[in-house]
């Protein structure tokens, strides 16, 4: 009796999704076109900050149907867009959110001397030296500062409240998510949530804590992190509502 040979089981690999250049009323987007086995309808979706889109469609859906689904949605996008101004005004006399209070813009003239925060004539100023094209990447500068100072106290603040160990805190410009908390302990921070007001900077900081002792968003850590935060609810609803607007801004 001879043994029967051996079936090999080959598994088909996804079709790379499709990268393509979309135009929405002269507005150039980045728009990725991924086909999806389980999809039963076409979703478009917006990336964070309004700088690229994604599309998930039914496996094997023809190209003519792709294209009149996106030609029936330009006025959808051009509403949706309009929000994700990258011009924030950046410049002398703009304007620039900090710590949720709108700030004018002061060039000051001088090519040297620090960004500072001030009230004039009892109105907020952010006054800013150096070259003027560089007001933009000077103002981040200053925002990463302040950010990185605000989310370190707030942090240990609330992790001493549960006593867990945080290992290190560091600041980037994610355009996915706000903060993230890894298994030994390192937590990471969009600067640019210090242009949100103070709740809202709270409750990140508490959302991040909350994970180095629930690493999930079961119920538990929804109980931690509103423990942590009892305006949780408020800052979540302020950063649904315009949270993309501060990934849209430009600064250099």
């Amino acid at each position: 009796m001879f043994p029967l040979p051996k079936i090999r089981r080959t598994t088909k690999k996804p079709s790379p999704p499709e990268k393509r250049t979309l135009d929405v009323a002269g507005r150039l987007m980045p728009l990725t076109i991924k086909q999806h086995d389980r999809a039963t309808r076409i979703t478009l979706r917006i990336e964070p900050g309004g700088r690229a889109l994604k599309m998930t469609v039914p496996k094997g859906l023809a190209a003519r149907e792709v294209n009149a689904f996106l030609d029936r949605h330009q006025g959808w996008l051009l509403t949706k867009l309009a929000k994700f101004s990258t011009d924030a005004g950046l410049r002398d006399g703009g304007e620039i959110l900090f710590r949720g209070v709108r700030h004018r813009i002061e060039h000051t003239g001088s090519l040297r001397g620090l960004t500072e925060a001030v009230v004039m004539d009892g109105k907020p100023v952010l006054r800013v030296s150096g070259m003027p094209e560089h007001i933009g990447r000077r103002i981040a500068t200053f925002l990463k500062k302040e950010a990185r100072s605000d989310l370190e106290r707030l942090s240990r603040l609330h992790a001493g409240s549960i006593k867990a160990p945080i290992r290190s805190i560091s600041m980037k410009d994610t355009r996915s998510r706000w903060g993230s908390c890894s298994s030994e302990g390192n937590l990471s921070f969009s600067w640019r949530i210090v242009m949100a007001p103070p709740l809202v900077i709270d409750y990140l900081a508490a959302h991040e804590v909350a994970h180095l002792k629930e690493m999930n968003h079961g119920p538990h850590f929804w109980a931690l992190c509103k423990k942590l935060c009892p305006h949780m609810e408020e800052a979540k609803s302020w950063l649904k509502r315009h949270g993309s607007q501060l990934h849209a801004i430009e600064f250099d």
